[in-house]
């Protein structure tokens, strides 16, 4: 019997924690709940970008346009302002599926670009995707956002029988529904990986030349890449909906900065490394959504004055650059680097 592999004792001893986390006294350690769901979102949106630029290597710029694509759908579907008022689990496969069907139509036309060309115009994507749900008020609601999304979990359930409305959507409610799906989206995953389309997806990162002659349809991969990285980005985009009962800003929440962030934490976990990638969002997001915070409070509450002008997190994204530089010197493969052969 082969061994479990550091990555996978890494991903086990990760998901143990988060399955623990809701149980401690978060309050008293000046921890936001809705923080603790944030990060799980964000490592599903962060599984997503692995499949398109770890597995398959194309570079990516976008994938928070598909996040807010996705967001948009679900808002769309389940608001009380348009007639669909569907329930949660219809409207998160049909943002999905939707979001996969936009990667699909964006990959498309430029298949034949590579490297700093494909993320130009991926970035300029992105750009388009807050213009547009930013135009279109009437539809995606635009600065004022989609309010009151408090749908139904489940088709043909009445609210009698979940609770009240909305009782769903709250901690630690729908933080276990995030780490249940993060579990099926990292498994998922991980058969894709073993497969025939995932070792296609491997060869063209490696060499698509020699992809190509070996009898791969190179287009054909980099396509499903896309149009899989898309549709887990859109489930991410559906939950973060839920998460905030409204649709976000969306220069605010679906921005460049919020594709480099996740970016970054791809390589700070390890490339095409699953287990990588959720330790790389949990420290990069941790550290930025909770750490910084409770070192300013404590900052804050150890002044004599009440008030210190140090904050550490002003200084977040100077912290951030000097980790990567120091993770390209010291250790360019990431945290947990991808092992060949053996199960990530």
């Amino acid at each position: 019997m082969t061994p479990p592999s550091r990555s996978a004792i890494a991903g086990g001893v990760l998901f143990a924690m988060l399955v623990v986390l809701p149980q401690l006294p978060l309050a008293e350690w000046g921890i936001p709940a809705n923080l603790l769901t944030e990060l799980l979102i964000l490592s599903i949106l962060a599984l997503g970008l692995n499949v398109i630029l770890g597995t398959t290597g194309l570079l990516h710029l976008g994938i928070a346009a598909f996040y807010g694509i996705g967001c948009c759908i679900t808002g769309i579907l389940t608001t009380s302002i348009f007639p669909f008022q569907t329930n949660f689990l219809v409207a998160m496969m049909v943002s999905a599926f939707g979001t996969a069907l936009v990667g699909l139509i964006l990959g498309a036309p430029v298949l034949r670009l590579r490297g700093d060309y494909l993320a130009l115009v991926t970035l300029g994507f992105g750009q388009i995707v807050i213009t547009v749900l930013l135009e279109f008020e009437n539809i995606t609601g635009g600065k004022k956002t989609l309010q009151g999304l408090f749908p139904p979990l489940l088709p043909f359930v009445s609210e009698g029988t979940m609770g009240r409305r909305g009782d769903w959507q709250t901690f630690p409610h729908f933080y276990y529904l995030c780490l249940g799906l993060l579990a099926i989206v990292y498994l998922g995953l991980g058969n894709l990986e073993r497969s025939r389309l995932g070792r296609g997806l491997v060869a063209v990162r490696e060499d698509e030349l020699a992809a190509g002659a070996m009898g791969l349809n190179p287009a054909r991969l980099k396509l499903s890449a896309l149009a899989i990285g898309a549709g887990v980005a859109g489930l991410a985009g559906s939950l973060f909906a839920m998460h905030n009962t409204n649709t976000t800003e969306p220069q605010n929440s679906f921005n460049f900065n919020w594709s480099i962030i996740i970016l970054a934490a791809i390589i700070l976990g390890g490339l095409s490394s699953r287990a990588g990638v959720l330790w790389g969002v949990v420290l990069l997001m941790g550290f930025d959504k909770i750490a910084s915070r409770i070192i300013d409070d404590s900052l804050q509450a150890a002044a004599a004055d009440g008030n210190t002008a140090f904050r550490l997190s002003n200084w977040r994204l100077m912290i951030f650059g000097l980790v990567l530089i120091g993770m390209m010197r010291f250790r360019p493969n990431g945290l947990l680097p991808e092992r060949r052969g053996t199960s990530k």
